[in-house]
């Protein structure tokens, strides 16, 4: 007899179980907080989940993969560098698994970033110095700039110009240098089991003995969504989406996969996206990103048989509709109603706090 493809555990708001009243939060963990609801999520999502798989990327994917294939057929294909690395992240059809790259990685990109963005800051903040101060100065212009360059604007222009150099080169020719996986994922939301895995690296100091990555597991409908909110350097309210287990610590923060934001909807969004893709009553999200997994997922192949879904709806879109499709999504999240709607798990569950 064949497997059922869904597990027991799979997440179906339709089928919650009673579970027991929830432990107390001491008020550390409560200090700043907002619990956001369970159930009717709308068809939101952040908007850089458009943006990481846009159709020009899919179509540029698809081409790719078709060279690869004749190319494979034809015995002349070469794999591109760290083709076969595994960088621990899974996003498709049965899991959503995140990983971040190694230290090594993000210090060049980092170096990158800070002396890119420092030197064009300096340089268009220095350029009406430069003429105020020469606007007083007895000597020449081309005297005047070239003393400057050396006294003054080497050191704090030039710093910030040598490391967008560094970064520029080294991550443009020498991919050895600073592409590394992580030593593993982060975190898992599994929508066949419904389970949600966030990985151990320390397990009672297995993974230093030997390499052993524990797995504290639990079902999705176990967690709760929190808003976190917390001053940035300049002071101002920015929030951030996590999920809190509801009867053991495990916490799970999303702010490395979609930024702190200073409105309350972009967390909301992202919330409504990991009920809707954990919900195995309902079709994947229609996002960009899973178009080429919905017929591997039964529910949305049925609906998208029933619904007459173009399968190709995304990749074949163009530019300008795409566009669109992104200021629309826009709307819905500014739109969003998650303060104003019923807590679907109160039914199943008593909060004490």
């Amino acid at each position: 007899m064949d497997q059922p493809y869904y597990s027991s555990t799979a997440y179906n708001p339709t089928t919650l179980p009673d579970q027991p009243e929830s432990e107390e939060r001491s008020w550390i963990k409560r200090f700043a907080k907002i619990r956001l609801p369970w159930g009717s999520a709308q068809d939101v999502a952040p908007e850089n989940f458009l943006h990481i798989a846009a159709p020009k990327k899919l179509r540029n994917l698809e081409k790719a993969k078709l060279e690869r294939e004749e190319k494979l057929a034809k015995g002349t294909y070469v794999p591109a560098p760290f083709e076969h690395v595994d960088f621990h992240d899974r996003h498709n059809h049965e899991c959503y698994r995140y990983s971040l790259w190694s230290k090594r990685s993000h210090f060049w990109i980092y170096l990158l970033l800070f002396g890119k963005w420092t030197s064009i800051i300096f340089i268009a903040l220095n350029i009406p110095i430069h003429f105020a101060m020469y606007s007083v100065s007895d000597e020449s212009f081309l005297d005047f700039s070239k003393n400057a360059l050396l006294e003054y604007y080497s050191w704090l222009i030039g710093t910030p110009l040598l490391a967008w150099a560094a970064g520029s080169i080294v991550i443009s020719y020498f991919p050895s240098l600073w592409i590394k996986p992580s030593r593993g994922p982060l975190w898992e939301l599994n929508r066949r089991t419904g389970l949600v895995t966030v990985f151990d690296y320390d397990n009672n100091g297995e993974y230093k003995k030997n390499g052993t990555i524990g797995e504290i597991t639990a079902p999705f409908y176990e967690f709760d969504a929190y808003i976190a909110t917390s001053p940035d350097r300049q002071g101002l309210p920015m929030n951030v989406l996590y999920l809190a287990h509801r009867y053991r610590d495990i916490v799970i923060n999303f702010g490395s996969l979609v930024a702190p934001d200073r409105s309350l909807q972009l967390p909301c969004a992202l919330w409504d996206f990991l009920q809707n893709y954990m919900d195995t009553s309902r079709p994947l999200p229609d996002l960009p990103r899973y178009e080429q997994y919905r017929h591997l997922d039964p529910v949305t192949a049925e609906h998208d048989l029933r619904t007459g879904r173009d399968p190709r709806y995304w990749i074949d879109m163009d530019d300008e509709t795409f566009k669109g499709k992104v200021k629309d999504m826009l709307k819905r999240i500014d739109a969003i109603d998650t303060m104003s709607r019923p807590n679907l798990m109160l039914k199943h569950v008593t909060y004490v706090d």
